[in-house]
């Protein structure tokens, strides 16, 4: 899946002469003008994306117990080899709780994919609120994913912290600088590709199951879909969940027991 992970890109530009000094002037100014959109943490824009219906809400925060433990792995094992990496770094944390870090963009596909299942797992955990909807951008691949956007979305939860960052719109404009700290982690494990997922500074996550099979489907369709344990929607998406679930387990201590007691949950654990 190394088409999933997204690259900043860099250009060179070849100019002859004396005009090479001035180039590489202006290129230095640009890159610092991008660095610091990045590491700015201005977030007072208006929230993006639509407000979802309540049931389009519900399906996806109340997935039973029975289907995500019928899914289990689903079919991640057939996406990636390896679905989570192990960090050894400094514990994540805020508020005295495990942090979950997830830098992603509302333009990528692959975070489009992954915030289904971020939203299945974190729900298993606490509350996650208001959940509206976007699609990714039209010009990449898996075009107009419907999804969601966690940006100004709200996190109650006595386990777990989760701060969630959309570095960029649809467009590529910035929407969500990153502060220093979370640059670093995110230049020190993954060079700025998205999806970014950082449980705990304990596991790395990116994308693990296939995009295609949300292509077509609005949201209504997908978060219905995440209750069918044998459609394509759940095997990808429940099983990611799934793995995040496992991961946020061993970060919590396993707490909730009714979560992380789970057949699925328990036998994803033994292989991180």
């Amino acid at each position: 899946m190394a088409a999933a992970r997204r690259a900043e890109t860099r250009s060179r530009m070849f100019i002859p002469g004396g005009a090479i000094v001035v180039v590489l002037a202006i290129v230095v100014a640009l890159v610092v003008v991008r660095l610091s959109s990045r590491t700015t943490t201005a977030d007072t824009g208006p929230a993006t994306g639509t407000a979802l219906p309540a049931s389009v809400m519900k399906d996806v925060t109340t997935v039973p117990p029975g289907t995500l433990d019928a899914v289990g792995a689903g079919s991640v094992p057939s996406t990636v080899q390896t679905p989570v990496t192990a960090l050894s770094g400094t514990p994540l944390t805020a508020g005295g709780k495990p942090e979950m870090l997830y830098i992603g963009a509302e333009f990528c596909p692959y975070c489009a994919a992954m915030r289904w299942s971020m939203a299945v797992a974190l729900s298993r955990f606490g509350t996650l609120s208001p959940l509206r909807g976007i699609r990714s951008a039209s010009t990449d691949v898996y075009p107009d994913t419907a999804t969601l956007t966690f940006y100004k979305s709200r996190y109650q939860s006595r386990y777990l912290a989760f701060t969630p960052v959309e570095n960029e719109k649809i467009d590529h404009s910035p929407l969500q600088g990153t502060t220093p700290a979370q640059q670093r982690i995110w230049n020190s494990y993954d060079a700025g590709s998205y999806p970014f997922i950082d449980v705990g500074n304990k596991y790395m996550i990116g994308v693990i199951y296939n995009p295609s099979v949300l292509q077509g489907k609005t949201w209504s369709q997908i978060a219905a879909a995440l209750h069918d344990p044998s459609s394509p929607v759940a095997k990808g998406a429940d099983g990611a969940a799934n793995y995040l679930t496992a991961a946020i387990c061993t970060v919590t201590d396993d707490s909730p027991a009714s979560v992380c007691a789970s057949p699925a949950i328990a036998a994803l654990q033994s292989k991180l």
